[in-house]
């Protein structure tokens, strides 16, 4: 289960040769469904904050095809919150919100803007990103 949702629209150059939405734009919707969430609703401030999340491992398992112009829904928790990094989870599913295209995770660990030395989550975007920590009562996809 998912603690945020967001459909992510398909793009015409996301197809490759075979007629599917290429490998690559997966990891691209995982890391902007993050970063979107992490500015957006978090109050990361990606230009002037004091503290950066920089990603030090992703992965993907593919569970089933998607072409253009498909949606893609696109489910995120958190699987590990710790001092200076969290673990994000992703889903991503048809449009129905029940057929799973792929699921994967993105690791950040947040560092110092200047330094690049890790640095604790600052408070707000802890808070936050606890409201996505898994648990028994999240919701389900729309």
């Amino acid at each position: 289960m998912y603690a945020y949702w967001e459909t992510v629209a398909t793009r015409w150059k996301d197809n490759d040769v075979y007629g599917h939405v290429n490998n690559a734009v997966h990891y691209s919707l995982m890391d902007t469904v993050i970063n979107t969430w992490l500015v957006r609703t978090a109050g990361l401030d990606i230009h002037d904050g004091d503290a950066i999340g920089l990603c030090v491992e992703s992965h993907c398992v593919y569970k089933a095809s998607v072409s253009f112009p498909e949606p893609i829904r696109v489910g995120l928790r958190v699987g590990h919150l710790g001092r200076s990094s969290v673990r994000y989870e992703l889903g991503l599913f048809r449009e129905d919100g029940e057929t799973v295209v792929a699921e994967g995770h993105f690791v950040h660990v947040f560092v110092d803007r200047e330094t690049r030395r890790p640095a604790g989550i600052p408070g707000p975007l802890r808070e936050a990103m606890g409201e996505l920590v898994i648990g028994d009562d999240l919701p389900r996809p729309l």
